[in-house]
């Protein structure tokens, strides 16, 4: 079963439910956590776990070789991203922008560009009992997530089977869709202000455009208004948990501190989220 835990916007709490469900669910499953904001991983600041593997990922960028290059121009007509122009004599690669189609190194009749390895990231293993905890994180500079996440993905289906959880970036762009178009549940956090109204509804477009079963949290339940509430029953989106607005929550979290086995109410709540998902999902 796969998991992801995903918003319209940031700041909602999805690395606090992300971190405190997979840590429930881990009390008597073997449960894998997979933090997915690469740009920004940190997940790993609320688990005490132990480091047992790590590696750099790498994407295929072309290099022209200039000796070999006739200028014939098929790999500027062939690259859909820009990521390499010719200009007078040169071929110009922005690495930034390439995709790792291998169009231009493929097309090139006189095999110009080759592919070569480019750093963008390195992957860490963590294991705390029955709970394993992957996370990658970004070269700084790198502009591209996507191959981050998909290589951190490929990486834990290929080691682990059972439940796998995905912390996944903000928002509702590429990152967040290559993080949760293969889940088999989607859970939207939001909180019950103009704000978190707003952008769950562009993430209910976006889950909804992918056909994936969700369900919503609020979480800071009882600040703003009931907007949300009336916006789920409206469109019939069941409301998993409401997790309650509280100072002494804040203060655990600010102390990298999980809440489920502090604060009673929290453990009812995620309680409330295993039995509907467990319910509803049905992994072949």
């Amino acid at each position: 079963m796969k998991i992801a835990i995903a918003s319209g916007k940031g700041g909602t709490g999805k690395t606090t439910l992300s971190t405190n469900l997979a840590s429930y669910l881990a009390e008597s499953d073997n449960v894998v956590l997979v933090d997915l904001d690469v740009e920004e991983p940190n997940s790993g600041l609320f688990l005490k776990a132990e480091l047992i593997f790590s590696e750099e990922k790498f994407k295929m960028i072309p290099e022209w070789i200039k000796d070999k290059c006739t200028l014939c121009g098929e790999c500027q007509k062939n690259c859909n991203f820009h990521a390499i122009i010719q200009l007078g004599t040169m071929i110009l690669v922005f690495p930034e922008l390439c995709h790792s189609c291998y169009a231009c190194s493929e097309l090139c009749p006189t095999d110009a560009l080759p592919m070569k390895e480019k750093k963008i990231g390195d992957l860490s293993h963590y294991k705390i009992n029955n709970l394993d905890f992957i996370e990658s994180r970004l070269v700084i500079g790198e502009e591209q997530a996507v191959p981050l996440i998909k290589q951190t993905i490929k990486y834990a289906d290929l080691h682990f089977k059972g439940i796998k959880i995905y912390d996944s970036p903000p928002g509702t762009s590429c990152p967040v869709i290559e993080a949760v178009k293969d889940a088999d549940f989607v859970i939207l956090v939001t909180e019950p202000t103009p704000f978190g109204l707003n952008d769950l509804k562009l993430a209910v477009e976006t889950v909804s455009e992918l056909n994936i079963n969700f369900g919503v949290v609020i979480n800071r339940y009882g600040i703003g208004n009931n907007d949300v509430i009336e916006y789920c029953n409206n469109k019939e989106i069941p409301i998993l948990a409401k997790i309650f607005d509280s100072r002494k929550i804040a203060e655990l979290y600010s102390k990298g501190e999980l809440l489920y086995n502090v604060i009673p109410e929290v453990r009812v709540e995620l309680k409330k989220i295993k039995d509907y998902i467990f319910n509803a999902v049905k992994v072949v």
